[in-house]
């Protein structure tokens, strides 16, 4: 899963231009040698400007330029497929680098004719090698229904299999926009955005797209970036921005969908989320769990401060608050006024009070149904935290999440692609994982997961084939 592949833009124009005309293709040669306006602006700019604009620093050198070979192959389907059992893979799920660029365009017509020219390249670019390599459909969702429709098409006229989807769309805030007009002042619009989680406080119902993937047994997958967040913003530094940085936008997604009840509705729905490590999947796990026992609709009024006792809270001021009154007399309500804190003064209205309520949690078991069964949790090669994903001792109920190999090839995570399987035996050589582990991170969670609501995803491919031989 997750071997990252590059377009040949030539090719890739004779789409373009089937689905948007000549001047989609015109703004599809902007858009590509601009990078992308998020990432090219950095490079743009002085030091000074950087500084004044805050502007952080994206992306550089992100391919394996050394290594010619992997860098060949990432471009080129035919060596791709002939290097796979080679890298020791017998089938591999295809990420095209520039799939992750147009989902997030706020140019809604470029958007779609570039994900639908993507994903009918890739369709038939990859049609040869349908037994060992799969390419996923781009999806845009910015709004539900585009995302239905591309799914469509991508299923039931291209024949793709699985998908990729922004796990946040960035959206104008309203208040702001409506202040400073972003065409008017487009400096301000990049950061008068707030990010919708497609499944929390969003201003669309994403409900039906949930329900089209289940229909059409496609099981999503994302890795959305979180460089650029608050605390990812460095202007100077890539590596403070990068690291953790598909875990925090990974976690946010998967807590929307989580929060929302979109796992509690959907209890078909499987999502991988992907680069980000396992480890924080079983983290939150625990987290969740903790904050419901201390939280839930029914604890929660232990800190309700309707309870606080007056008379016994201002006896113990009058005992121990001596150095508080400094001599000065205060009445009983001056003292609670003024010293049970400022956010115990903040109250829900009552339907507000049980945060779990869209999730409709009643138990510790149903936040284990709700999480562990429909996340997958993607895993580098070589990411050595996924330990902590197969401890169970360290998660309630002593639940081991889902961890999927995710192996990133094609990008600078894997200098050398013949050594990716390697990296992740070693695990096992050095006692860190079982072999029992390492199975269920390369094969059986990654087959669960394709064929959870579609049995036929590896149907005529060289799994089946070893599958069948294995009786």
């Amino acid at each position: 899963t997750d071997v990252h592949t590059n377009e040949f833009s030539p090719l890739l124009e004779d789409y373009v231009h089937k689905y948007g005309g000549a001047q989609s293709v015109d703004e599809f040669r902007a858009f590509r040698k601009e990078g992308s306006a998020l990432f090219a602006r950095w490079f743009q700019l002085s030091a000074a400007e950087r500084q004044r604009q805050r502007a952080f620093r994206p992306p550089y050198w992100v391919l394996p330029a050394a290594n010619t070979l992997d860098l060949a192959t990432a471009g080129l389907p035919a060596l791709l497929y002939e290097r796979l059992q080679e890298q020791g893979s017998d089938f591999a799920v295809v990420y095209p680098n520039f799939s992750l660029f147009p989902q997030h365009s706020g140019r809604g017509n470029l958007r779609q004719v570039l994900c639908r020219a993507l994903n009918h390249y890739h369709a038939d670019l990859y049609r040869p090698y349908a037994d060992r390599l799969t390419p996923v459909a781009a999806i845009p969702l910015h709004t539900p229904q585009e995302g239905i429709e591309e799914l469509e098409f991508a299923v039931r006229t291209l024949g793709l299999k699985t998908a990729i989807i922004p796990g946040a769309v960035r959206r104008p805030i309203r208040a702001l926009a409506e202040k400073y007009p972003p065409e008017q002042f487009p400096e301000v619009a990049w950061h008068a955005q707030w990010l919708d989680f497609l499944a929390i406080d969003s201003e669309y119902d994403y409900d039906p797209f949930w329900a089209k993937t289940v229909e059409l047994g496609v099981n999503p997958t994302t890795h959305t970036v979180s460089m650029g967040w608050s605390g990812r913003a460095s202007i100077s530094n890539y590596m403070f921005n990068h690291i953790g940085h598909f875990a925090d936008a990974s976690q946010a997604f998967a807590k929307a969908l989580f929060f929302g009840g979109v796992t509690r509705r959907f209890p078909k729905l499987r999502v991988a989320l992907l680069e980000g490590g396992a480890s924080w999947g079983a983290e939150v796990f625990t987290h969740l769990v903790d904050r419901y026992q201390k939280r839930n609709r029914q604890s929660v009024h232990h800190y309700n401060p309707e309870r606080i006792d007056p008379d016994v809270y201002y006896e113990f001021f009058r005992q121990f608050g001596g150095d508080l009154a400094q001599g000065r007399d205060y009445s009983r309500e001056e003292v609670i006024q003024n010293n049970i804190g400022l956010f115990s003064r903040n109250s829900p209205r009552p339907e507000e009070l049980d945060d779990f309520a869209l999730a409709d949690i009643h138990s510790i078991e149903d936040i284990r149904d709700c999480w562990v069964t429909n996340f997958y949790f993607g895993n580098e090669a070589d990411d050595r935290t996924v330990v902590n994903a197969f401890n169970t001792r360290a998660t309630p109920l002593n639940t081991q999440v889902n961890v999927l190999y995710s192996s990133d090839f094609g990008h600078w995570d894997v200098p050398d692609g013949d050594e990716m399987l390697f990296d992740t035996w070693q695990l096992v050589e050095e006692g860190a994982i079982s072999a029992e582990n390492f199975r269920h991170m390369v094969s059986e969670k990654p087959y669960e997961f394709y064929t959870a609501n579609n049995p036929d995803f590896f149907k005529g491919t060289a799994v089946e084939q070893i599958l069948e031989k294995a009786g």
